[in-house]
């Protein structure tokens, strides 16, 4: 594993041990050159998943880009990292666990949501701005209006 801090491949696991929600290995490293620690995660993955954009390009499937998308509508959420993750993990086990290795990014973007809306209505709106492209305020009022009073709003202890 190559250091992020100097960019050397002469690293060395110091802990090992399961995620707290059992879907990774969390390995905690050091550096053997700079002396610097830092956190892997290795997970399991079932297939090799395309995506496919709306443009018709397509590309491998990238839990990290969902991970910050998520992570972006969480910001500042009293939701805590761990829950977060476990999101990410439920919504990329689903995908995996379909029998197609090509599945459109509107697909992920509805699973997402689905996933928000149970979870935090204020993360749901923030989301659904950008997947939905919202352009104008009266977007805003047309996905509350929806919404009406089922609008959920998370708590740490979730």
């Amino acid at each position: 594993m190559r250091c992020p801090h100097c960019g050397t491949l002469d690293t060395q696991v110091r802990d090992s041990r399961p995620s707290e929600d059992h879907t990774a290995i969390r390995r905690r490293r050091s550096c053997a050159d700079c002396g610097s620690r830092f956190t892997t995660f290795e997970r399991v993955q079932l297939r090799e998943l395309t995506i496919v954009k709306r443009d018709g390009r397509r590309e491998p499937f990238d839990r990290e880009k969902l991970a910050r998308s998520i992570g972006v509508a969480l910001r500042k959420r009293p939701v805590s990292q761990e829950h977060m993750e476990q999101l990410v993990s439920s919504i990329a086990r689903n995908l995996e666990n379909r029998n197609e290795a090509e599945i459109r990014s509107q697909e992920v973007g509805s699973l997402a949501l689905e996933t928000l809306k149970a979870l935090d209505g204020v993360a749901y709106i923030r989301y659904a701005s950008v997947y939905r492209d919202f352009s104008e305020a009266r977007d805003f009022q047309r996905v509350l209006a929806e919404l009406g009073d089922t609008f959920p709003c998370a708590t740490e202890d979730k």
